[in-house]
């Protein structure tokens, strides 16, 4: 099947990367020449597992391409992907202009019939809004579907050739057959395709992430209550875990969630609510402690040292969460803002995302290290607030001889505390 995707950003890339590995011919299109021009040398703007080995096979096979011109492909196409940026706007809205003017570009210029696929998360109505804009500019036969993403940042690959589920919303028959057709290799293992109406699948998308954030919100206040009583908030939480109409998922507490979903879509959310006049009184209490818990660890390490003038902390971990180089709404950010505020020198370490957060966020506020075991030279304190795997396992010895203090702030619960005490270390988790 020929499809194009339209955005080569985080959804739209990986989408058309597995499209092509599962034997489609795609060509995505971006109206960044620079990175397109990139990306048909195999270079990928973004760190995911796995990505560039699988983008390079797509391209060497012939059935990955990659343009800026999207007019001259619509000939070919049956199916075009709208996988653009949907930023949020002031008031917590999703900011579709994007959206609209591939919709504009798609009413000008197909000739024939055209199934157009809402990838984005977009708020509920949206379809709706690019129907209107295509049958403004053109009498040709099309259908506008739903098909919310499902993916998580590390694991995207896994997660679209190997889903839990597949969410179609449609109005036409014609349009859900060439989707089911199109995702029929993807589900042979069992994982359901869900067709249903294209508000409710638009709807899917935003409720999914919201539940997902309450959970962690949830259980991130419950560490602060636990660290206020003296309670152990990981026993609590495998406690809790086991009864199997909660489940252990996302139970673990840590310096709170970021990235370019859960925060969007919980303010998207809440935003949809309001214009529809039901408050959102859930969400905004999620968000609110979000807020909250990116402060929790940095205000504790406060409290420990009295005054944080003039000291020097080590951190592991920039991103918002591990394999990936993604510092949208990262928790880091917060903190070091924090520290530095009280006069405090950071020393930062993370796998991939040193670059990012230097040439976007804190620019030379911080210095950066080579290794992990370099931010440790001198330091009073380490704070760990990503739980890269090579974090994960600590050398006491190493510690030893180059920290100059003895306190460890583990802002993701991933150390065993009387191991880290019986090392003559001080340890400070998230409500343990």
């Amino acid at each position: 099947m020929n499809i194009a995707v339209v955005g080569t950003g985080y959804v739209g890339l990986v989408a058309g990367v597995c499209f092509a590995e599962s034997g489609h011919s795609v060509i995505c299109v971006d109206i960044d020449e620079n990175k397109v021009n990139k990306l048909k040398q195999g270079i990928v703007p973004i760190y995911e597992p796995g990505l560039s080995e699988m983008m390079q096979n797509g391209i060497d096979s012939g059935r990955l391409k990659f343009t800026t011109n999207l007019k001259e492909h619509l000939d070919n196409v049956k199916i075009v992907f709208i996988a653009v940026g949907t930023p949020m706007d002031e008031d917590g809205s999703a900011d579709v202009q994007y959206v609209l003017a591939v919709a504009k570009e798609l009413g000008e210029n197909i000739k024939s019939y055209t199934v157009v696929v809402d990838k984005s998360t977009v708020p509920v109505g949206t379809a709706d809004l690019v129907k209107e804009k295509i049958q403004s500019l053109t009498s040709v036969p099309f259908d506008v579907v739903s098909n919310p993403e499902f993916m998580k940042e590390g694991a995207a690959l896994s997660d679209f050739l190997h889903p839990d589920r597949i969410v179609i919303g449609s109005e036409s028959q014609v349009a859900e057959d060439f989707m089911l057709k199109l995702y029929e290799p993807f589900v042979r293992t069992g994982a359901p395709i869900l067709c249903m109406d294209i508000k409710s699948a638009e709807l899917t998308k935003y409720v999914s992430n919201a539940m997902l954030a309450t959970k962690i919100s949830f259980m991130n206040e419950m560490a602060q209550l636990s660290d206020a009583v003296g309670a152990d908030i990981n026993k609590v939480r495998k406690a809790v875990g086991a009864d199997k109409r909660i489940g252990s998922s996302f139970l673990f507490p840590g310096v709170g969630y970021g990235g370019s979903c859960f925060p969007k879509d919980v303010k998207a959310i809440e935003k949809t609510g309001l214009d529809n006049f039901i408050p959102m009184k859930i969400m905004k209490a999620v968000n609110d402690v979000n807020a909250d818990q990116k402060l929790f660890m940095a205000k504790k390490m406060e409290s420990v040292f009295g005054n944080l003038e003039g000291l020097l902390f080590a951190v592991w971990g920039l991103a918002f969460k591990p394999k990936t180089d993604d510092m949208r709404e990262a928790p880091s950010l917060v903190i070091i803002e924090f520290l530095l505020d009280k006069g405090a020198k950071v020393v930062a370490y993370d796998p991939q995302s040193m670059q990012v957060t230097k040439d976007f966020c804190l620019g030379d506020k911080i210095t950066y290290a080579d290794s992990q075991e370099e931010a440790l030279n001198g330091a009073d304190a380490l704070l760990l607030v990503t739980e890269w795997n090579e974090f994960r396992t600590l050398d006491f010895d190493l510690l030893k001889s180059k920290m100059k203090g003895d306190k460890i702030f583990d802002g993701r619960n991933i150390y065993d505390k009387k191991e880290v005490q019986s090392n003559g270390f001080s340890y400070y988790g998230v409500g343990c």
